[in-house]
Formats: structure tokens, sequence, C-alpha cells
């Protein structure tokens, strides 16, 4: 996975304080150790954007297009499952023979598993798993190359031992804190068809279901100053979810057709669930971001970027780097307008009309 070409994974995240004039030494100073030298344990480190191998971090091999870019290396040998299971098993089976008995006691089968890792760790090769990430100085956004929360949790952790700074991850809540200035307890109460539970409090999920209605009733019109007018759709596959899910089945994914005018969709509102994840397409002109959007973790998946025009790498580099600006202010401004919309004088007719809109939608 990469962030110079292709398609990526993205999670976003806000630096609390720029980078130090030192970050370069500080992050050579946690270079992993060389490949061959990989062991049993886990080795973690930072290496360049270029490619899991190369330990020197200077401005040639860690800086792209004006923007840090590098990666967080995980490398560790392990034996192959099924290489251990069937070593061990032989073995097993060796001293059932010998000693004339039908089963092998646990601490044995324990200590038959430890010569067998011992014996064949160092003829594994290490496998290397590496977590792309760009940081850009002018905006002080990090963006991660990855929507799994564990890897992120791996990612921060580490970045904290570098740099004793904690990324803040651009959510729903994070930006309602900071253009509202208010946590998302404060919003009313969104449900999309009269059998949605009070209690179902989600704003990832009301934001993005939310989306849905506001791309097929108004069109999903949204205006940035100095980029433009943003067009947005959503596509299937659509998952959707009940927040309580003893309620019945806890979710639903429509894939086949056009799953947004289905009747499994159009049954899935009516029940009180709402979208967890979905396919969204977001158009300027001819600029297209697709992607799917994780309405809890507010990570995207499968994130394509608008066709550059650049030619030189680092130009190159630099303009993808400004449409994933540019798709991170798209985002919020989208968030914020859901925001705006449950929290106006008038939402409470504007709930009727997504009821409305619910209800009365063909299903196909």
């Amino acid at each position: 996975m990469s962030f110079e070409k292709g398609t990526t994974a993205l999670s976003i995240f806000r630096l609390p304080e720029k980078m130090p004039e030192d970050a370069l030494e500080l992050f050579e100073a946690k270079i992993p150790c060389t490949y061959d030298e990989t062991g049993s344990e886990e080795n973690i480190g930072w290496v360049s954007g270029r490619h899991l191998l190369e330990r020197q971090i200077n401005e040639g091999t860690a800086i792209l297009g004006g923007h840090y870019y590098l990666n967080l290396r995980i490398a560790q040998r392990k034996v192959i499952p099924a290489l251990l299971a069937a070593e061990c098993r032989m073995r097993e089976l060796l001293y059932m023979q010998e000693n004339g008995t039908d089963f092998v006691p646990t601490k044995k089968k324990r200590d038959i598993k430890e010569d067998v890792e011992q014996l064949r760790i160092k003829q594994m090769p290490p496998q290397m798993t590496g977590l792309p990430f760009i940081i850009d100085r002018s905006s002080n956004l990090l963006y991660l190359g990855t929507a799994s929360t564990k890897a992120q949790d791996s990612f921060l952790s580490f970045f904290y031992d570098t740099f004793k700074m904690e990324p803040i991850q651009v959510t729903f809540e994070d930006i309602m804190i900071r253009r509202f200035e208010q946590t998302p307890e404060v919003l009313p109460q969104v449900t999309f068809s009269k059998s949605g539970s009070e209690d179902d409090f989600l704003p990832g999920r009301d934001f993005l279901t939310w989306l849905w209605f506001f791309n097929e009733e108004k069109g999903a019109q949204l205006s940035l100053e100095t980029y433009g007018t943003f067009h947005l759709s959503v596509d299937g596959p659509l998952t959707f979810a009940l927040v309580d899910e003893s309620q019945g089945a806890g979710e639903t994914v429509v894939k086949k057709g056009v799953p947004q005018r289905s009747a499994e969709a159009k049954a899935a509102l009516l029940v009180g669930k709402k979208l967890k994840k979905a396919k969204i397409f977001m158009t300027r002109g001819e600029h297209i971001w697709s992607f799917a959007f994780d309405a809890d973790n507010f990570t995207f998946s499968g994130l394509s970027l608008p066709d550059g025009e650049e030619m030189d790498i680092h130009s190159a580099f630099a303009e993808r780097v400004n449409f994933l600006n540019i798709f991170n202010l798209a985002i919020e401004e989208y968030v914020a307008k859901f925001i705006e919309t449950v929290k106006a004088d008038d939402w409470q007719e504007v709930q009727e009309q997504i009821h409305k809109w619910s209800e009365e939608r063909e299903g196909v």
C-alpha cells in the first residue's frame, strides 16, 4: 500500500504541535534492525517511504514533495503454522511409539513445540508489514495508511515514544469540538424511520445515513471557499446496523443490483437500522474521490484520489497530498453541514422529511 499511486486505506490525524526541527534525526534514532537480523521477537522502527528495507532517513529518502513520507516497519520471524503443526505431530507420534503410550503429556507437548520453534525459526524469512504515512508540515496533518484500529494503536504508541507527541484523530467528535465547541451529546436525537429507537446514539452512523438522505433529496451539493463546489453520492455495498443488536439481526449488508434503491435497504431503514459503512463518490468538476467510509471508526478504505497532471515525482506527490488536504476539508465541511442541520430551528420539519423519504422510497 502506498500514497504515491493507486488506492489506500486512510486515517487522518492532527498534530498538537509542529514537528521539531530535528525530526529526521529523531526518526533515524529509532530505525529497526536489518532484515537479516530480525528475530522471533517483533521488531519495529521507522524506515523511508520509498521501501521497507531503506533504513537511511534523511532529506533525500524521507521527504517527498516537501512532505515527510515514511513507513513504520514491523517485522518478525515466525514458523509457518502448517510446518509447526506437522513437525510437532511427527515428534508426538514418535514419542508415543517409543514410550508405548497413546497420549502425550501436556508438558511434553509444550517442550516439543518449543524445540521445533527454536530449530526452524532461523530458517524462516521475516514477515514484514509497513504503515505508510505522510506529515504535511504546512497543515500539520498526518495521513496514516490504515483503517485498522489495532494498527493505529501501534503507530500512535511508537510515534509518542519517538516525539513525546500524541496525534489526535480527526473524527466526528473532534470536528464538532473544534468547529462548534460542543460535544456530540448535545445534538438532538436523529431517527430515519418512525420505528427508530430514541436510544440510538452513534453520531457517525447518523451522519452517514443523513448523507444518503442529503444525496437523494438535496443533491448533496456543498461549496468550499477557494475549492469550489462538491457533489457527493452514496453507493453500495451498504452495511446497516442496529445500535442495540438484542433487538434483532445486528447487521444487514446489501450488495447486489442497485443497493441504495433495493427493497432490502428500505426494509433496513424501516426497522430502525442506520448506515454503518458505505461506498461514497465525491466529485468536484472532473476530480473524483471514491472511498468506503466506516462511520464508527471514521476511517476510509479503498480511497482513490483524482488523476493528477504533474509528471515530476516530487510535484506529483505534492499534488496527491493536496488532494488529501482537499478531501479532508470537504469531509469536515459535510460533517459541519450535518451538525448545522440537526441544530437548526427547523430540525423537526427535516426529521419528518427524512421519515417520509424512508417510508415512501421505492424498493426494487
